[in-house]
């Protein structure tokens, strides 16, 4: 029987989501239907509710996109452990009276910068740009990736350090005897002028506004990637930026599709092949 899902988000016509699932379902021989859902700011619950007791088809499923993230994570009635540790969900997954959230950005930020980019983090001077719930989504895999420093900034500078501090306050109670790694960081804006980094990552809303997200020239190391969560036809502001910095620039596309691979994972047990589609969607972008 064919099962129902649905990118929710606001907005959310711009999503690749639905493309990216139906070929994937191609690709394992499953029928499925995707759409978009475009949720009201206040009104998310009802939102899912709604999607869930419509239609002739069972609903089976969500991906959640900006700015429901946090929303889905206390909608949820059990939570992945990586869902847990940064404390947003992107991915729901319907069974009867229980509703399963999860993360996958983490994961598809980690392939698309280590696998497809072959930018290897160990080591490197991460930083990262924003503190919403597409940041907590990736820092523990970023922590993970054992970065020489890992730092976040926002202009908002208690949303930064709110995060930050419920990821090291987590390391903390979890660190075994020994346990050297440095903490994240949270840098002001006006810091960064003094710090290179190797990688920057731009998760904050800047992009879909066509601005220009504050991070200076003199922040990016010589080699360094720069890396938009965004994605579209041609560079963001931040990524011109970077290549007049003589940065690497990379948008997010890849990790779009990563992760939907991975919630395609979570919702039917099945791994797909990822380059196929971010290839097919490369393409489709070209013409526009």
């Amino acid at each position: 029987m064919p099962y129902r899902y649905a990118i929710i988000g606001n907005p959310v016509s711009h999503s690749k989501s639905p493309a990216i699932h139906r070929e994937f379902a191609r690709e394992m021989g499953l029928s499925i239907s995707y759409e978009h859902l475009l949720s009201p700011l206040d009104g998310f619950n009802q939102t899912v509710a709604a999607f869930r007791s419509a239609g002739r088809l069972p609903a089976a499923g969500a991906n959640v996109t900006v700015p429901f993230k946090i929303n889905a994570f206390n909608y949820a009635t059990e939570l992945t452990a990586r869902a847990l540790r940064g404390g947003a969900v992107n991915t729901l997954k319907f069974d009867g009276a229980n509703i399963l959230g999860d993360n996958t950005d983490g994961v598809g930020l980690y392939a698309d910068i280590e696998r497809n980019l072959a930018f290897k983090i160990a080591g490197a001077r991460v930083l990262v740009m924003g503190a919403g719930g597409a940041v907590r989504g990736v820092l523990g895999n970023l922590w993970d990736a054992s970065p020489a420093l890992l730092a976040i900034t926002n202009r908002t500078f208690i949303k930064a350090e709110d995060i930050a501090k419920q990821f090291n306050d987590a390391k903390s109670s979890s660190a075994g005897a020994g346990d050297s790694k440095e903490k994240i960081r949270v840098m002001a804006l006006k810091e960064l002028p003094a710090q290179q980094f190797d990688l920057i990552i731009n998760a904050t809303s800047a992009s879909l506004a066509e601005s220009l997200p504050l991070v200076p020239v003199a922040s990016f190391a010589p080699g360094a990637l720069a890396y938009d969560m965004m994605y579209g036809k041609g560079q963001t502001p931040f990524l011109m930026l970077a290549s007049s910095a003589g940065a690497r620039t990379a948008d997010g596309l890849g990790m779009l599709v990563e992760q939907a691979a991975e919630s395609f994972y979570v919702w039917h047990g099945l791994r797909p092949s990822t380059m196929p589609v971010l290839a097919m969607l490369r393409a489709q972008l070209a013409k526009i």
